[in-house]
């Protein structure tokens, strides 16, 4: 926009200041008006969304607790070749004595063994028994006796390849022992058969979640079609069928399923009364996959339900209708008219069940028992019971990632413009 007249004369406005800035200024104005009203709901975002992710994928690399523990035996430790086969020297056993004796005053020294615990089986209480001996310890020296004699761990290179292995600040070991890996004197090296369980249960979980998935659409799709061909009136009131679930707690209705499907609950006595079963032929249906599935199912089947019923809504009946007139029977009418009017309610309810019951841990903790548990339950249990919340933000990043791939591949296949909610 030029801001002259063709005959060269400055545009301005009535106070006289250039016409182009004044416009420049008002935009500037609306600019800054925008964002002060949104500015709530941004905060609101990075706050409870934004800044715990962030929280999670540093906690995932973060290992300040040894070089923080133990300053000085860190740097003493980088003339030391792991690889030698034999322990450091006195001068890195000083320079330990005199991390230990603040550690132990400052009570560091438990965590740091926790930590190192993780990585190598029996540190924790290594840490622990020499803390209670550094202050008997000779501050004159030597040393390295004197550590050899409150624990003959102090003489093992494995012990001093750990501490120089996770000294740096930032580390892999999480994400590595997520990958049922380990980072070893020899490089990246796979943990035993027997050890490999996060891979694993990687698998189970996106296996199920993908069962579940399938079991809500196959149910909650007739469902959501007798709803949305019934009156408004009496598709209101069977509407209240399916939000009742919302009403009752996740974890009364878990329990409920723990009651129905166990051996002596109330579907195999049905079934053997029956006769459909014998009394030796009861069903296991609790504490394995066939729990974790059915329940589930029943917990997240209205969040299918709900937009396909929405979509369905939308759907005119002339199309239906006019595909008859022209011979269709009701079978291809439906295939070819109705269904593909109804993808983006499919789309819709597949993806909120879908990422819903990738993350549930509660249901598949009560009715999973060891066969039925996510690698959300792994997660739970780093994160309460064993404190490791290095691996657990490491297995949720992973998680995290392993939805977003899942994410752009259905994008690719599908479309996300294909999602609507009605």
């Amino acid at each position: 926009m030029s801001d002259t007249t063709q005959d060269g004369q400055l545009l301005t406005t009535a106070d006289g200041k250039p016409l182009k800035a004044s416009l420049a200024k008002a935009l500037r104005r609306e600019k800054l008006r925008a964002l002060m009203l949104i500015a709530p709901l941004l905060i609101f975002v990075l706050i409870t969304f934004v800044a715990p992710i962030a929280d999670m994928l540093f906690r995932s690399v973060e290992n300040g607790i040894v070089a923080d523990t133990l300053p000085k035996t860190v740097v003493a430790l980088e003339a030391w070749d792991s690889t030698s086969g034999e322990a450091p020297d006195e001068t890195v056993f000083a320079a330990l004595y005199e991390d230990m004796v603040i550690a132990v005053d400052e009570k560091t020294h438990t965590r740091l063994g926790s930590r190192l615990n993780y990585e190598e089986s029996g540190i924790s209480s290594l840490f622990r028994k020499t803390g209670r001996r550094i202050k008997r310890m000779d501050e004159a020296g030597p040393f390295k006796e004197q550590f050899l004699d409150a624990d003959k761990d102090w003489g093992t290179v494995e012990t001093w390849q750990v501490l120089k292995r996770y000294s740096p600040r930032i580390t892999s070991g999480y994400f590595l022992n997520s990958f049922d890996a380990q980072l070893t004197a020899d490089g990246v090296e796979m943990k035993p058969e027997d050890e490999r369980i996060y891979m694993f249960l990687f698998g189970r979980t996106l296996f199920l979640s993908i069962v579940i998935t399938i079991s809500c659409l196959l149910l909650g799709y007739p469902i959501a079609f007798l709803l949305a061909a019934l009156p408004l009136r009496t598709s209101n009131l069977l509407m209240i069928l399916v939000l009742l679930p919302f009403w009752t707690s996740l974890l009364v209705r878990t329990s409920a399923w723990k009651v129905l499907l166990q051996q002596q609950g109330v579907i195999n006595d049905f079934l053997v009364w029956t006769g459909l079963i014998s009394e030796a032929g009861r069903l296991v249906m609790i504490n394995n996959q066939t729990g974790t599935i059915i329940a589930m199912t029943h917990i997240l089947l209205p969040f299918m339900i709900l937009p396909l019923y929405s979509v369905m809504k939308t759907i005119s009946p002339t199309y239906v209708r006019a595909a008859k007139s022209l011979g269709a029977n009701d079978w291809i009418s439906f295939w070819r008219v109705y269904f593909p009017q109804s993808v983006p309610g499919i789309g819709a309810g597949a993806v909120l069940v879908f990422i819903l019951s990738i993350g549930y841990y509660i249901t598949p903790e009560l009715v999973g028992g060891t066969s039925g548990i996510f690698i959300s339950n792994r997660i739970a249990y780093h994160i309460s019971s064993s404190l490791n919340w290095g691996l657990a933000a490491a297995l949720g990043t992973l998680l995290l990632v392993a939805v977003m791939v899942l994410f752009v591949v259905y994008d690719k296949i599908v479309g996300i413009d294909n999602v609507k909610l009605g």
